[in-house]
């Protein structure tokens, strides 16, 4: 969650950039998605992103249509304290099972000594229902750090994490596999008040968002940068997803009902 004046800090900051070609794909009729924080596509069902709002619903996932915005399915994570939910993301386990990882990583004091990751198998039916969980905790090298984006590999058991910060951030990696208690290892000095980010279901690009505007990396992170574009206005947008052939994204934010469509700008 983000304090007003921080938000209208980086549009002050907020550097000019070419605007993309963009569409409301479709809108949300479900009251519940009041802080839409995090959103990730599903592995397992095709159409289907999951979804999650901010640190006031506890430890619910949401399955939704692509499509259409249609509530599918409501997905309660058993032992879970939903500290402040802040990312998801759609990966692999170590046998190669498709998991939805999420980021209880909000921190906005910057004074938790831990952050937690937790692991859920995807269901095989697409059901309301509540899944177990496998809860891990994670510390940075330096000291605690505010997050709201989890990356991670469609293709193996990786995940990284980008710090938030009003003028910086950090691209720290996780310890695969991972143990009950893991420290990150920081890679690189990102970008500052990033809110999301997502790796493309082929694994050849991320992308990393903040309020006003993406950059598409390619490769796995640490990548090489490959375009920066500004975002549509939103509220206060803090999610991000790849459409399934990696042209497009698909970006949502909280106070805000609509899933817009972005396409990413042709470099060349």
């Amino acid at each position: 969650m983000c304090v007003l004046a921080l938000v209208l800090a980086s549009f002050v900051l907020a550097p000019s950039h070419a605007a993309p070609t963009w569409k409301v794909q479709c809108t949300f009729s479900d009251k519940r998605f009041t802080e839409i924080s995090g959103l990730t596509r599903s592995l397992n069902f095709p159409g289907v992103l999951y979804l999650h709002n901010d640190s006031s619903d506890g430890p619910n996932v949401y399955a939704v249509s692509e499509s259409n915005c249609r509530t599918l399915a409501t997905l309660r994570i058993q032992g879970s304290r939903a500290r402040d939910f802040e990312a998801i993301a759609s990966g692999r386990d170590a046998q190669g099972r498709a998991v939805i990882w999420v980021g209880d990583l909000g921190d906005n004091l910057d004074s938790w000594p831990y952050v937690e990751i937790i692991r859920v198998r995807e269901p095989k039916v697409l059901k309301s229902q509540t899944l177990d969980s496998r809860t891990v905790r994670v510390t940075y090298p330096d000291r605690p750090h505010n997050a709201e984006t989890l990356l991670a590999s469609p293709t193996q058991a990786q995940l990284w994490i980008v710090t938030k910060q009003l003028a910086n951030g950090s691209l720290v990696k996780l310890p695969s596999p991972l143990r009950k208690m893991n420290v990150a290892s920081r890679i690189q000095v990102e970008g500052g008040l990033i809110t999301d980010g997502a790796v493309s279901p082929q694994g050849d690009r991320y992308v990393l968002r903040t309020y006003f505007d993406a950059t598409v990396y390619r490769g796995l992170p640490p990548g090489r940068e490959e375009v920066t574009f500004d975002l549509p206005g939103q509220y206060q947008g803090e999610a991000v997803t790849w459409t399934a052939d990696g042209k497009a994204l698909l970006i949502a934010s909280e106070q805000d009902a609509r899933l817009l469509r972005v396409e990413i700008p042709h470099t060349g």
